[in-house]
């Protein structure tokens, strides 16, 4: 099947990369010249583990092409997915959507045949109306069926969810997209891959639903740590008893210092204001959103106290840029609020990060980028863990603590246990921790075989 991807960013890479992966010839469209002339060269744009091997391979096996010509590009495609951005919309936060509809508008007198039309993008409700009204208006001949097919893919193991994801979701009004549509994905059949059809508007939505969801259980667990940390409680051990409910799952309840990326932060303001337009608000969206932007510089205040209560001329080491590990993506991560709230208050930062500091660079002013660990750590008063790549979860303590003015570790990821870190001569402040765990279950152990 000829298929074209038009955008050749995380998503339309991944994807278009995948496809080809399964047999069928993709042809990946990019406005931008240099990153295609780089694709052409076997450059990858994004850092994804596994996507240049794969990228590679299938340029080789003649599957898989990349080019600036849009027209050359759709010229024979059964199939054409758009995966362009859909960034907050500056001034009020909704999705814009003005690359989406360019690509519908742009596509629509190349149509020749039957075409499914595939938003792979993130969109609102509603969005595939547009599209469909779009191409008619400017083509009224074309005969074209607009699908939605959110994607669901994590950056850092985008590549194992394309080939093994929990749910393929395709909205469609046509019968025969959804032959089509089925023959796209048929190889995923083989790992029992289930597809969900629904109506386009009902796709739509359950992208923006499902990453809400997370998100409130992200920022529902951090504020579990906050009351942990006044109790005397332990937030992991709270995370693993509710976790253990079939319910609720473990996933998503890991205490730290917010979202991030470039989904949840985009997506839950979204569909908070899709909601407003359409006079059903969503209070519980809107409140995640607040507190989730709140949660980033409290957390700076978090640094602060235990640092003594002032930064002021002290050198802060940040460990970990990106908003997660094995990703190279910036965007809205935690650390530029902390950083830039340490820096008001009047601390020196410096920073490292596996992939993260060349997007860094272009983002963060007066910070010293280090080449590793513990040249960030070097005369530090405080060591910061704020994303937890593997790198970070196996340190040399004793290195540290020679090169640290002060051996303090602030873990915003709960990666050590305290009583390791302490037996190192460091201070260690985690998240969700009480000072002291009076309700460790050694304690309690040790209280009822006394009783």
């Amino acid at each position: 099947m000829r298929i074209t991807m038009i955008g050749s960013g995380y998503v339309g890479l991944v994807s278009g990369a995948c496809l080809a992966d399964f047999g069928h010839d993709v042809v990946c469209v990019d406005k931008d010249e240099s990153k295609i002339e780089g694709l052409r060269n076997g450059q990858i744009p994004i850092f994804e583990p596994g996507l240049d091997d794969l990228v590679a391979s299938n340029v080789g096996a003649g599957r898989l092409s990349f080019t600036t010509d849009l027209e050359a590009g759709v010229e024979g495609a059964e199939v054409i997915f758009i995966a362009v951005g859909t960034p907050a919309r500056r001034g009020d936060g909704h999705a814009d959507l003005s690359y989406v509809y360019e690509a519908a508008r742009t596509i629509a007198p190349m149509i020749r045949n039957f075409t499914v039309l595939v938003t792979k993008s993130t969109v609102p409700v509603g969005t595939g109306d547009e599209i469909e009204k779009i191409v008619k208006k400017a083509n009224p001949a074309a005969d074209i069926a607009v699908v939605s097919n959110p994607e669901f893919l994590r950056e850092g193991a985008a590549i194992d969810d394309f080939r093994h994801p929990d749910r393929i979701v395709v909205g469609l009004h046509d019968e025969r997209a959804q032959s089509v549509m089925t023959e796209v994905y048929r190889p995923l059949y083989l790992n029992q891959a289930p597809m969900l059809f629904t109506g386009r508007r009902t796709a739509e939505l359950i992208k923006y639903a499902g990453n809400a969801f997370l998100a409130m259980k992200i920022t529902f667990i951090n504020e579990i740590a906050d009351l942990c940390e006044q109790t005397g409680a332990n937030v992991q051990q709270v995370a693993h008893g509710i976790g253990l409910d079939k319910r609720i799952g473990s996933k998503f309840l890991h205490a730290g210092p917010g979202y991030g990326g470039s989904c949840f932060p985009k997506d839950t303001v979204a569909l908070a204001k899709t909601a407003q337009d359409f006079g059903s608000p969503m209070r519980l969206v809107e409140t995640t959103v607040a507190v989730n932007t709140a949660r980033k510089r409290s957390i700076a205040r978090k640094i602060v106290a235990a640092s003594g209560g002032d930064v002021r001329e002290k050198k802060i080491a940040i460990l970990g840029l990106t908003f997660k590990p094995n990703t190279d993506d910036m965007r809205e991560a935690p650390s530029l609020s902390i950083i830039q709230a340490l820096q008001d208050a009047g601390a020196q930062i410096s920073a490292y990060d596996p992939e993260g500091m060349p997007a860094a660079r272009t983002m963060l002013e007066d910070v010293t980028f280090a080449n590793d660990p513990y040249e960030a750590a070097k005369d530090a008063d405080a060591l910061v863990i704020v994303t937890e790549w593997n790198a970070f979860r196996a340190m040399d303590f004793k290195r540290l603590k020679q090169v640290m003015k002060t051996p303090l570790l602030v873990d915003l990821r709960n990666i050590y246990r305290k009583d390791e870190v302490r037996n190192h001569g460091f201070g260690y402040v985690g998240v969700g921790r009480p000072t002291e765990d009076y309700l460790s279950p050694v304690r309690l152990n040790v209280k009822a075989s006394a009783s």
